[in-house]
C-alpha cells in the first residue's frame, strides 16, 4: 500500500469526523464571561468542562470551587478545593475555604485542620474570608473544650467588628466554658449565654466601663452560675486587682475542684510579687491538674522566686515536657537556669524560646520578637 494512498485515506477520514469538542481557550473565555455576568449555573458548567479538558488548570478549579461554595454546594465545593490545593498547596485561602466546606458538612476534625492551615499560611487581603475563618476556628475550639485557645481569634474578632449575635454567643460559650455551638444552646440557657457573651465582647473590645457594668449585672443575675465570677475576676485584674482576686476566690468557693481560678490567682500573685501566695495557689493547681503544663509553670516560677531553685526548676522542666511548643515554658526556664548559674542550659532554652516565638508570630502575622517578662503572664 503506497504512502500516498494512506495519506489520502487519513484525509478522507478526517473530513468525515464529527465536529471537535470546543477548544480549551474558548471554554475558559466563556466560563469567565458567565462568571463575570453572574450567570452562575452556566459558569459552573463551563468551568467543569474546562477542568475536564485541562485537569491541571488551577484557575479553573479555583473558580469552580468558589462558585460551588457561593451556591451552597459544599460537598462538591470541597472536592474542587481539594483538586485546586493539589496544584497550589501553599494557597491559604483555599485551605480556609476547604475547611469551611468541611464545617458545613459536619466534618469538624477536618474543618479545624484545614482552617488552621489556611490561617497559618495566610489569607492575603481577603478580609471576608479571614473573618469567617477566624470565627469558625473559634467555634471549633469552643466545641472541643479548648477555651483558652479560642480566646485569641475571638479577641481579634471583637476588636475588628461590630457587636453581633453570632460573635456574642461564641464569646459567651467560651466564657462559660460550654463546649457547644451557638445553635445547640438550650432555650433556658440562651439569656445566660448572651449576657455573658455581651460582657465578654465589651471586655475584649476594650470598652472597659461598659464591660464592668455588664459583668456586674451578670453576676447579680446569676450569682451561683459556674465561671461567671471567674470571667468577671479576670476582666477586673487590669483595673482593680483586689476586686478581681476576690471574684476569683469566690469562684474557688463555688467550684473548689476547678483548676483555672487557682491558676489565675497564682499568675496574678506572681505579678504582684506575692510569691508565697502564688506558691500556695500553684500547688493547689498542680494537685487538681497534674497534667496541665501551666500549673507546673506557675508553681515552678513561684518556687524559683522564693529561692527553692532545685524544686522550682524541676517543675518548670515538667512544664516544658508537657508543652514543648510553648515559648513561655522555655522562657521561664531561661530565668530559672540563669538564677542557678547554668549558663549553657539557659542559652539552649533562650534559643528554643526565640525560635518558637518567631514561628508563632509568623503564623499570626505579628512582627518582631518580644522577650519581655510579660510573656510569662498567660502561658499558651
Amino acid at each position: 500500500m503506497s504512502a500516498l494512498f494512506v495519506a489520502g485515506a487519513l484525509l478522507s477520514a478526517a473530513a468525515a469526523t464529527p465536529t471537535r469538542a470546543p477548544a480549551f481557550a474558548d471554554v475558559s473565555r466563556r466560563a469567565a464571561s458567565a462568571r463575570e455576568a453572574s450567570r452562575l449555573p452556566e459558569a459552573i458548567r463551563l468551568y467543569r468542562q474546562g477542568v475536564k479538558l485541562r485537569p491541571r488548570w488551577d484557575e479553573g478549579w479555583w473558580y469552580l470551587a468558589t462558585l460551588l461554595y457561593d451556591t451552597d454546594r459544599y460537598r462538591e465545593a470541597r472536592e474542587a478545593f481539594r483538586r485546586f490545593l493539589v496544584l497550589k498547596p501553599e494557597a491559604g485561602p483555599g485551605w480556609a475555604l476547604r475547611g469551611l466546606c468541611d464545617f458545613r458538612v459536619a466534618d469538624y476534625d477536618n474543618a479545624r485542620e484545614h482552617i488552621d492551615k489556611g490561617l497559618q499560611l495566610g489569607i492575603g487581603g481577603n478580609a471576608d474570608v479571614l473573618r469567617v475563618a477566624r470565627y469558625h476556628q473559634a467555634l471549633l475550639l469552643v466545641r472541643a473544650g479548648q477555651f483558652e485557645l479560642a480566646t485569641h481569634p475571638l479577641t481579634l474578632l471583637a476588636r475588628g467588628e461590630a457587636e453581633n449575635t453570632g460573635l456574642v454567643d461564641a464569646i459567651g460559650l467560651m466564657m462559660l466554658r460550654m463546649p457547644l455551638f451557638p445553635a445547640d444552646v438550650l432555650d433556658d440557657k440562651r439569656d445566660l449565654v448572651r449576657r455573658a457573651g455581651r460582657a465578654g465582647y465589651l471586655h475584649l473590645a476594650r470598652r472597659g466601663e461598659e464591660a464592668g457594668q455588664a459583668f456586674a449585672d451578670l453576676v447579680a443575675a446569676f450569682p451561683t452560675q459556674p465561671w461567671v465570677h471567674y470571667a468577671y475576676g479576670v476582666s477586673l485584674l487590669a483595673s482593680d486587682v483586689p476586686k478581681g482576686l476576690a471574684e476569683l476566690r469566690r469562684e474557688t468557693e463555688l467550684q473548689p475542684e476547678a483548676v483555672y481560678p487557682h491558676l489565675e490567682i497564682a499568675f496574678e500573685l506572681l505579678r504582684q510579687g506575692d510569691n508565697e501566695g502564688a506558691k500556695a495557689a500553684g500547688e493547689r493547681a498542680v494537685t487538681l491538674a497534674p497534667g496541665l503544663f501551666a500549673a507546673h509553670n506557675a508553681l515552678g516560677r513561684a518556687l524559683v522566686e522564693l529561692g527553692e531553685l532545685e524544686r522550682g526548676t524541676s517543675e518548670l522542666e515538667t512544664a516544658v515536657r508537657l508543652a514543648p511548643d510553648s515559648p513561655e515554658m522555655h522562657y521561664s526556664l531561661v530565668r530559672a537556669y540563669t538564677k542557678a548559674g547554668r549558663a549553657d542550659d539557659a542559652a539552649r532554652e533562650r534559643a528554643a524560646f526565640t525560635e518558637l516565638d518567631r514561628k508563632r508570630r509568623a503564623q499570626r502575622g505579628e512582627p518582631g520578637v518580644d522577650t519581655t517578662e510579660d510573656k510569662e503572664r498567660h502561658p499558651q
